[in-house]
């Protein structure tokens, strides 16, 4: 009844959108290692809180149990938007194969939810209250991985030797965010430079970033505007019934996600990456093709089409964006790498907003 896939994304997005200004901004004073770490405990506990409120209300649903939970993805925006930002910039001065790496996991993630939800919604959809053991389930797994993350960047991604490498070499050129990595690394702080140093180590502004990158931050932005609109509250609500049932949503859901990730894959194979900045903008704006497709086949089309569509979102989605995010930072010196990732994803969450924002016109002439 209060249409939860629109509105979740919808309060969650102007959260980590706002946040992610403020912290892009101020890019080049901030701690990146307090920053990533303060992100992911906000994401532990969050997912925590959802179990918390789900034992302390009984599982009972209601109005006021819905407003928490949009709290609680209010908090998972702020939390996205320190790590999201924070990571790509991280990465960015490194190689671009951490990049694709890094938003391959993020594709990893919702393949792994999709099974976490097929499995437990075939496991307890028979049983009563099956949907809430479920949920119950799906979040605690999702407590641990947030710990798991937490320990890991704490603990063993600082003091990788590849890591330490190439932050003691964006410290060389000027960054002023990669200390405390460096020292939970084992590397002490390099010494001041002189003057004549120093002015070699200026950066670029983050508007002379932005003017010089402008495509590829409008092609972020049309990316997840473009599928956003669609996913998941379209394919969530508004795909019909078909003999799939209650399963066809996540089936859909779940054919977005592996295609997502398998797209994120292909531009590894270096032929298969597109690298021209005006061919990338032509295919991203040539995908606004999908949304008459979309809504032509889910008035008049069967189930096999509809799944065909949403692997073709999913695939150009995860492959659009690796291609983008692994081509801007090229040729940029390591602080000026970092900012220009923290500008990308800022755009990338501005596209999101733009998206679920969108997405509610789906819902026009069907009485809501």
């Amino acid at each position: 009844n209060y249409h939860p896939s629109r509105v979740l994304t919808l309060v969650y997005q102007p959260f980590a959108l706002g946040t992610l200004a403020i912290l892009a901004y101020h890019e080049a004073k901030l701690n990146t290692r307090r920053r990533n770490l303060f992100g992911y405990t906000l994401f532990f506990l969050s997912s925590l809180a959802i179990l918390v409120m789900d034992l302390a209300t009984s599982g009972k649903g209601g109005l006021g149990t819905f407003i928490g939970i949009c709290i609680i993805s209010g908090v998972f925006g702020v939390a996205d938007a320190h790590v999201q930002g924070g990571m790509v910039g991280d990465l960015s001065y490194m190689r671009p194969e951490f990049i694709q790496s890094y938003v391959a996991g993020l594709a990893a993630s919702g393949v792994i939810t999709s099974a976490l939800r097929l499995i437990t919604k075939a496991a307890f959809e028979n049983s009563q209250g099956g949907l809430r053991k479920g949920a119950i389930l799906f979040f605690a797994i999702s407590s641990f991985f947030e710990f798991l993350c937490v320990l890991l960047y704490a603990y063993v991604f600082p003091k990788l030797p590849v890591v330490k490498y190439y932050r003691s070499k964006a410290a060389s050129e000027g960054s002023k965010t990669v200390a405390s990595d460096l020292a939970a690394g084992g590397i002490q702080a390099l010494p001041e430079t002189d003057d004549v140093e120093s002015k070699n180590q200026e950066r670029l502004s983050n508007k002379e970033l932005l003017l010089q990158n402008i495509d590829y931050a409008i092609d972020m932005f049309l990316i997840y505007a473009l599928t956003l609109s669609i996913f998941p509250g379209f394919l969530s609500e508004d795909t019909g019934k078909h003999s799939l049932g209650s399963w066809y949503a996540l089936v859909l859901i779940s054919m977005y996600n592996v295609w997502d990730l398998i797209g994120r894959y292909i531009p590894l194979i270096k032929p298969l990456k597109l690298e021209s900045r005006k061919a990338l903008t032509t295919v991203i704006i040539s995908r606004v093709l999908l949304v008459p497709a979309f809504y032509f086949t889910s008035k008049y089309g069967d189930q096999g089409w509809m799944i065909m569509l949403t692997s073709i979102l999913g695939l150009s989605n995860g492959y659009l964006t690796v291609c983008v995010l692994t081509s801007a930072p090229k040729g940029y010196k390591g602080p000026e790498q970092n900012a220009l990732g923290n500008l990308l994803v800022l755009f990338l969450l501005g596209g999101i907003f733009a998206g679920v924002t969108l997405d509610w016109l789906w819902l026009i002439g069907k009485g809501w």
